[in-house]
């Protein structure tokens, strides 16, 4: 195991455990698809979200409002 990728695992297995609550057995024993699906259904949907035009008409309602 190379020290990138040893620092790199370290470095997600606690991320793992602190946003998913994972011990550090279930993060070694998970395949990379399972903590993809988790992520992937913590992430927002693609799209979702505010486009510049809306964010502009907000900022400028907010100042001259």
């Amino acid at each position: 195991m190379s020290t990138r990728f040893g620092e790199a695992a370290a470095r997600l297995a606690g991320q793992a455990a602190l946003f998913i609550g994972w011990t550090p057995d279930t993060f070694w024993s998970a395949t990379p698809a399972e903590l993809a699906a988790i992520v992937m259904a913590a992430a927002p949907p693609p799209g979702d979200g505010i486009d510049r035009t809306t964010l502009t008409a907000m900022m400028e309602r907010d100042t001259h409002g």
